[in-house]
């Protein structure tokens, strides 16, 4: 069994162990560690081990196993240094995890089923009542704030192994997962938890803790977070973006909103004048080169919304053939349409001039190389 420093103290960072096992893939296993093995959706500690880089961290049996790039031998001593940055970054977002979850508990009755630190942020799954899955904005302020005011308490973290008797007395927010060894850990007087992993000694070092979304997950809810240093960084890219929009819409935090909504809406205006201006563009170029009920032509100002507009505009007739393309890339982009009485299948049409795509009888689209294929299509329409 490897003692394990880290309950006692998670500020360990450099430790003196004996080497009790080795294996030829590169795991070799301790008598006593302060590396965190992965557990409990907490990922593992790095660092080195006699200058040794330590990639991985497992437990397996009581046994903390540590991959390393290192050569060692049963009986060696070895030096062992925690890779600090990553080990309280963990520490703070499994706090968080703790701050989140009791808070949900307590305002929603929220369960929580799983937790995953990740590199960049961390999620929380919690079955709610009533099956949701989600949170409104206003419950997820409300999660948001209770659980920032409770970090600036600066409450004590507290974290122990309570005998049989105690822990039965314990108002632990779920029952735990192991019947023996059970380490709780307690946050002031608001969250106690069965709980094997590291956390900061107090509610303060947790720093501030933002909510990025709140959405469904295999029937469940997933709560997506950041803390401390993470949670800064978040605040920075937000505010940079920000004051970037802010100064590009002329506006102020809180008129952002307003001017933004209103560019799009004189975008989206003018967005909708060009297109008509385009389908009428084309409509009037079509019918100049009409011949009988076949509406032919390569439009090159369009573009293949505009073919659909001026397709549906002209099939209105039932009679009408529409053989239209305009430029793509490097090729020519067809819509081939027809109205509701004309006897020819645009697919085929489409497939039997050379043309890429396909479609149903009354429309069909794709592309082909140059205007070949349009000119084939319409030759074989042969419309007196």
């Amino acid at each position: 069994m490897t003692e394990r420093l880290y309950y006692d103290d998670a500020y360990l960072t450099e430790f003196d162990a004996e080497v009790t096992a080795v294996r030829p893939d590169g795991w070799i296993a301790l008598d006593r560690s302060a590396f965190y093995p992965t557990s409990g959706g907490q990922p593992y500690d790095t660092g080195t081990l006699n200058g040794a880089a330590v990639t991985d961290v497992q437990a397996e049996d009581g046994i903390v196993w540590h991959k390393t790039d290192g050569t060692f031998a049963v009986g060696q001593r070895a030096r062992g240094k925690i890779d600090w940055a990553r080990r309280f970054g963990h520490m703070q977002q499994h706090a968080a995890d703790h701050m989140l979850a009791g808070a949900a508990w307590q305002l929603y009755g929220g369960v929580t089923i799983g937790l995953h630190l990740g590199a960049e942020d961390s999620t929380i799954d919690m079955d709610l009542p009533g099956g949701r899955t989600h949170l409104t904005a206003e419950e997820i302020n409300e999660l948001e704030t209770l659980v920032n005011s409770r970090v600036q308490h600066d409450d004590p973290i507290r974290c122990w192994f309570p005998d049989a008797d105690e822990l039965e007395r314990l108002p632990l927010r779920k029952r735990p997962t192991v019947s023996e060894h059970v380490r709780v850990v307690a946050m002031g007087d608001y969250e106690m938890v069965a709980c094997g992993g590291t956390h900061p000694r107090s509610t303060g070092q947790i720093g501030p803790v933002k909510i990025l979304s709140s959405t469904p997950a295999r029937g469940k809810m997933r709560l997506c977070f950041v803390a401390g240093m993470r949670a800064v960084r978040y605040a920075q890219r937000a505010a940079a973006c920000a004051v970037a929009l802010c100064q590009a819409l002329s506006s102020d935090f809180e008129g952002a909103a307003d001017a933004l909504q209103k560019e799009r809406e004189s975008a989206l205006a003018l967005r909708r004048d060009q297109n008509a201006r385009l389908t009428l563009a084309a409509l009037q170029a079509l019918r100049a080169a009409k011949r009988g009920n076949l509406y032919a032509a390569h439009l090159e100002f369009a573009d293949h919304e505009t073919l659909l507009r001026a397709a549906a505009e002209l099939t209105k007739d039932p009679r009408a053939i529409a053989l239209l393309s305009c430029p793509r890339r490097d090729a020519r982009m067809l819509v081939f349409a027809r109205g509701a009485e004309a006897g020819v299948d645009m697919a085929a049409l489409l497939r039997g001039c050379g043309a890429r795509g396909g479609g149903k009888p009354d429309m069909a689209q794709g592309s082909a190389a140059d205007g070949g294929a349009l000119q084939k299509a319409a030759e074989e329409i042969n419309t007196p």
